[in-house]
């Protein structure tokens, strides 16, 4: 008779956003993935995702590692129509597996993860890309997304002053409240180009629509500034994403699965892995601005879902749950 599978744990987003897990070691466990990637250490496929045309997002990641021996699968949703019902906006689940046995080893919520591991992304490149003594952040967007990024840069680098653009008067003064707690000056514009023109850096993350008009545009961004696109360019202008003078994206084997481009591939240096393989020392190009590209990649859910299941084993955190 085979053995009683082992109990698994349950972690909600709250016991995962309290156990103390730092940009710093987000951004060092993603790098550490994405190098184990490119020696075939850890496997992703390409993203999933379909558009009812509602408004709704729906996407799978998939990436797996034999050390440790993990599989990991995220589902997550985008509805619109959430905050009306007083429920999140964005809501997941990450179930995770033994990648020999197949015992389960972690049911997680996907919200924290989904928004540290974006950020995380988004900071690897920055940390490449953009000057280190960046102070102006210009936020194109004022949801979960623009607050997380908010925190993690503001761990990295000397931020004194946040521009935020956005919808909703609720999120834009959330985050404006958020930006003064971390010692910022908070900046509300009137137009997206306000926001952007005056940056170091800037975070684009409004939700993902293919029938929106886009309203930005990269020659508003100043020579040497630094993009993290978080929304698959969908709220830029195509014609003029070529006045970046550097576009990195999260991966290109990915991209090229996908029939809707981000941007003209003819653009593209390379992806995030190549970026990190280069080496650690930033360098902007201070007669163009710089773009980092991405729609979301498994192994940034992989870094941190491996990273949280492995503190929470440590602190005996989360529901230890048996079939």
């Amino acid at each position: 008779m085979p053995d009683q599978p082992p109990p698994f744990l349950i972690l909600s987003d709250a016991v995962l956003s309290g156990m103390g897990i730092s940009t710093q070691d987000i951004v060092a466990r993603i790098d550490a993935a994405l190098l184990a990637q490119t020696r075939g250490k850890v496997w992703s496929a390409p993203k999933a995702a379909m558009l009812p045309g509602d408004g709704r997002y729906m996407m799978t990641t998939l990436s797996a590692s034999d050390t440790p021996q993990m599989t990991i699968v995220k589902s997550v949703m985008v509805s619109p129509r959430n905050p009306a019902r007083g429920l999140n906006g964005v809501e997941g689940a990450i179930l995770m597996q033994n990648s020999e046995t197949g015992d389960l080893l972690a049911i997680m919520q996907a919200g924290w993860i989904t928004k540290v591991r974006t950020a995380g992304l988004s900071c690897v490149a920055a940390l490449r890309m953009a000057y280190p003594q960046s102070r102006v952040l210009g936020l194109v967007g004022a949801g979960q997304q623009a607050r997380g990024h908010l925190v993690a840069l503001a761990d990295l680098f000397p931020l004194e002053q946040v521009r935020i653009f956005g919808r909703g008067e609720a999120n834009i003064d959330r985050l404006a409240r958020l930006a003064s707690e971390l010692g910022l000056t908070p900046v509300i514009c009137d137009t997206a180009k306000d926001a952007i023109t005056d940056a170091d850096i800037v975070v684009s993350s409004v939700t993902l629509s293919y029938d929106a008009k886009p309203f930005v545009d990269a020659r508003w961004m100043k020579p040497g500034a630094f993009a993290a696109i978080t929304d698959a360019a969908t709220p830029w202008h195509r014609t003029h994403i070529k006045s970046f003078g550097r576009i990195i994206i999260d991966d290109l084997e990915q991209e090229r699965e996908n029939l809707r481009k981000m941007v003209d591939p003819d653009l593209v240096e390379g992806d995030l892995a190549s970026l990190v393989g280069q080496g650690d020392q930033p360098h902007p190009d201070p007669t163009k601005p710089s773009a980092f590209v991405f729609r979301g990649m498994a192994i940034g859910d992989f870094a941190i879902a491996s990273l949280a299941y492995e503190r929470a084993r440590a602190l005996d955190l989360g529901r230890s749950v048996s079939w």
